[in-house]
């Protein structure tokens, strides 16, 4: 699937800082419509998708190391946390690196994107990053392993089971650490809410327009209930997750008329 001719505007770079290193083996793409976005049960599928979150994990790691180098000063809980996220998340990296090759495919077979990286970059506050990162992306992340590891082990495929079951154990405590972290801030001092609140709002918009063009039509998993119980989130968050995560699927379905 290649990206389509039609003129895009540019990302909005109030939104977007600059994006990470890397090397020319990579082709990198702005938005979720350039990449090669492969249906169900397609041979490519796997291998992109394995490709995606190779580079994905990677730029999480990136972000870690990134908020470590630029408060210094911060509380030790939370650099520590910090500091394991990064070391779990070039685990990651390296794990799906290693099946990628082992499943036929190479480094730069597909475009990727480094949304995630760049939108932190625009973010300049520990709580605005933690809530994004942490709460937001990897609570998305959570959920998905979750589910890619159910539909693992239903296939038979006990390697990529086990990749997965290991990423949802490390994705619970990074959530953890941060909803910890933030919960005692708004507590120290509520008016920190606002940060998070301006964190959150400019992550909605930089995402609206990495993900125009088809992105939100997909039908996403649903919400990992437990598994976000254990990383911290009240009851109440879970329940206000599941129900806007049912109306998001239950709209896309509409939209391509499953309903």
């Amino acid at each position: 699937m290649a990206p389509s001719d039609t003129a895009r505007p540019p990302l909005d770079p109030r939104l977007f800082g600059d994006g990470p290193a890397r090397d020319p083996r990579f082709t990198v793409r702005e938005v979720w419509a350039e990449l090669e976005n492969y249906p169900d049960g397609t041979p490519e599928r796997d291998h992109e998708f394995l490709h995606r979150q190779m580079n994905e994990e990677m730029c999480v790691m990136e972000n870690a190391a990134r908020s470590l180098a630029d408060f210094p000063d911060a509380d030790w809980s939370v650099r520590k946390g910090l500091a394991r996220q990064c070391a779990d998340e070039a685990r990651h990296t390296m794990n799906y690196h290693r099946l990628l090759l082992a499943r036929g495919g190479h480094v730069g077979q597909y475009p990727v994107t480094n949304f995630q990286y760049r939108i932190l970059g625009r973010i300049d506050n520990l709580l605005g990053r933690l809530a994004v990162q942490n709460r937001s992306f990897e609570a998305d992340g959570l959920d998905a392993a979750t589910h890619a590891l159910a539909e693992a082990r239903a296939k038979g495929d006990e390697v990529l089971a086990e990749t997965y079951d290991a990423q949802q154990a490390d994705e619970v405590c990074h959530i953890r650490f941060a909803n910890d972290y933030i919960k005692a801030q708004l507590q120290q001092s509520p008016r920190v809410g606002l940060q998070i609140a301006r964190a959150l709002n400019l992550c909605a918009e930089a995402f609206a327009q990495v993900f125009a063009g088809g992105g939100e039509d997909v039908e996403k998993y649903g919400v990992a209930v437990e598994a976000r119980l254990e990383a911290g989130f009240s009851p109440e968050e879970v329940e206000v997750a599941v129900r806007q995560s049912n109306e998001r699927r239950a709209a896309v379905r509409a939209r391509l008329g499953l309903t």
